[in-house]
């Protein structure tokens, strides 16, 4: 994963806030063996409390190496994820961010290059500070071409790029 990070969040600048986070450490990659949505949940909320009690972390990649290779069983999960914030108080303060091999974009074809801005070796729930983004947004201009941007990139870059990297990788672990 922190390949992937390299290479494509930061190298293809998918997220223009990433490289200071990683510069300084400030992101943890966890990993989760979990292949129920309870054990994932428990897991999440793990990670969670990791971030809320630390201060020098930015940001957490809760990496499900063994589990939820069926996007619409990731899906599933990520609902009952966007429900624990919820049930967690935690909306406005965390943000998850959705990382997937095989994502699709609503009312997009699967082999859409766009999808690939969304895909990752392996599925991720991605946990963002709120407080953090707001303000980072703010300073950033036009935050809202970021989107267009990644998609003008891996357009640019085109899918066997991506099928092969994301091969790649996963075959690193």
């Amino acid at each position: 994963m922190q390949q992937w990070v390299a290479e494509v969040v930061i190298g293809l600048n998918f997220c223009p806030f990433a490289h200071r986070e990683v510069e300084k450490q400030r992101v943890v990659y966890r990993e989760s063996a979990a292949q129920t949505v309870e054990v994932a949940l428990t897991d999440l909320a793990s990670a969670m409390q990791e971030l809320l009690e630390n201060d020098h972390i930015e940001t957490t990649l809760l990496v499900l190496g063994k589990g939820f290779t069926d996007f619409e069983d990731y899906l599933d999960l990520l609902d009952y994820a966007q429900l624990t914030l919820r049930e967690f108080n935690l909306e406005g303060v965390l943000q998850i961010a959705s990382f997937h091999p095989d994502y699709q974009f609503a009312d997009t074809a699967a082999d859409d290059v766009s999808n690939y801005t969304n895909r990752a070796p392996f599925p991720v729930l991605h946990l963002l500070r709120e407080e953090s983004l707001e303000k980072v947004l703010a300073r950033y201009p036009n935050p809202e071409t970021i989107p267009e941007r990644n998609i003008e990139v891996a357009d640019e870059q085109g899918a066997d790029y991506f099928r092969d990297l994301l091969q790649r990788l996963q075959q690193r672990d």
